[in-house]
């Protein structure tokens, strides 16, 4: 959130806490700069009372590389000619007076945006079963460390080679195991990570609601429930 307002700051704080997401506060446009390039975050809020600032911000999210899929959220300063540009970079706008029945409305229309976001890079620790089969026909049988929507680590015995195409095979309580085309992007010992390439819509739509059940796990009951209602189909 980058905003030089102290009350606004509160007024969003608390609200942010009740669903779960905790927000780390910039006052002015380097710093926040700054944390979108070394940092992922689900969504972005950004003050329209910083005039040009605000709407530099947003603008640098896109060109992220790492957030330019988040959420982005304006607090409008009343100025119509500063709205209708802000507007252009923000998906949802907060309307002054602010209030906390009103910053929670327009969370609610977007808590499944974000936590969409959230499921992107999420990642599962779990231990199953992995078969890997090599370009020279090996197979090799190891076990996941941790799953996520792009790939997944793994423990394995075989030195695997960064660059290496392979595909992997691994089951997801489904009668049908996920296969995905792959490659190796990184090794050391005992320990490999794999980058999905290609897998087909519908597995890559099982693999996003598997993930998205485990995440709603991680969440307070509260928080589930809001989880199941906002939510939108996976795509």
């Amino acid at each position: 959130m980058v905003s030089a307002d102290p009350a606004t700051i509160q007024q969003f704080s608390n609200v942010l806490h009740e669903f779960y997401i905790p927000p780390t506060i910039c006052a002015e446009a380097t710093a926040a700069v700054g944390l979108l390039n070394r940092r992922k975050f689900d969504a972005v809020v950004a003050d329209l009372q910083l005039e040009q600032q605000g709407g530099a911000i947003l603008g640098e999210v896109r060109l992220s590389s790492s957030n330019r899929t988040a959420v982005t959220f304006g607090i409008s300063d009343n100025d119509a000619r500063h709205t209708a540009v802000f507007r252009k970079n923000a998906q949802f706008v907060f309307e002054r007076p602010l209030s906390a029945q009103s910053i929670r409305k327009t969370l609610k229309a977007a808590y499944g945006l974000i936590l969409r976001e959230r499921r992107r890079y999420f990642r599962c620790p779990v231990s199953i079963p992995v078969t890997i089969q090599r370009e020279n026909r090996q197979e090799v049988r190891c076990f996941s460390l941790n799953i996520s929507e792009g790939g997944m680590a793994l423990s394995t015995q075989v030195r695997l080679l960064p660059g290496e195409s392979v595909r992997v095979q691994f089951p997801l309580g489904h009668e049908v195991p996920l296969l995905a085309e792959s490659t190796i992007c990184w090794s050391k010992t005992g320990q490999s990570g794999v980058r999905f390439v290609s897998i087909s819509d519908e597995q890559k739509s099982e693999l996003q609601t598997w993930l998205s059940q485990k995440l709603e796990k991680t969440l307070p009951e509260g928080v589930a429930d809001q989880f199941r209602k906002a939510e939108p189909c996976c795509k």
